[in-house]
């Protein structure tokens, strides 16, 4: 019991003392402001200015300068005709462009339920990141996953690559979905 006494004033200690900032109630006239830095840097000191991303040349719709942005990436995604019997009805396709062979990806196109062989454009609209140039060499691959969850790789998910990498506005690209998981 003298634990559990003793668990229970530390818990409390800790919720009396772990906090100390004000929080006002939301004002939703409230305007945006730059936070008070004058506390966090020394006297003299100059903060750097907010973290930039690195400007990319190219026109963007307005005429303006934006991240470069490549044409959309069109071709066909087809399956096997071994594996054609194996596509799990209900599935969902998931077009994926890659800087490499590992890592991220760029952009993904999902298509749930996909009518295969199916016509697809990948584009900067598809990006992740918005912010990151949607440029090439990429790397295209495709798969049939069961579950329609992008994060599990379950036995039976069905995928395909393109041949070779590919730059943004490349037109005809074929990937044909012949391995299973």
């Amino acid at each position: 019991m003298d634990w559990q006494r003793g668990l229970g004033a530390l818990f409390l200690m800790v919720a009396l003392t772990a906090c100390d900032r004000n929080v006002a109630p939301f004002d939703p006239d409230e305007e945006p402001s730059a936070p008070d830095l004058s506390r966090i840097f020394p006297e003299g000191a100059k903060p750097r200015g907010p973290a930039q991303l690195p400007e990319a040349s190219g026109p963007s719709r307005d005429g303006g300068a934006a991240a470069e942005v490549g044409e959309a990436i069109r071709g066909r995604v087809s399956v096997s005709e071994e594996l054609a019997p194996r596509v799990p009805r209900g599935a969902v396709l998931f077009i994926i462009a890659r800087r490499g062979d590992a890592g991220p990806p760029l952009a993904v196109k999902r298509v749930r339920d996909p009518a295969l062989p199916l016509e697809f454009s990948l584009g900067p609209e598809d990006r992740m990141i918005q912010a990151l140039p949607f440029q090439g060499p990429l790397k295209l691959s495709a798969r049939l996953d069961a579950d329609g969850n992008a994060m599990s790789r379950e036995p039976g998910d069905l995928l395909g690559e393109a041949p070779e990498p590919v730059e943004t506005g490349s037109q005809g690209v074929e990937i044909v979905i012949d391995r299973s998981l």
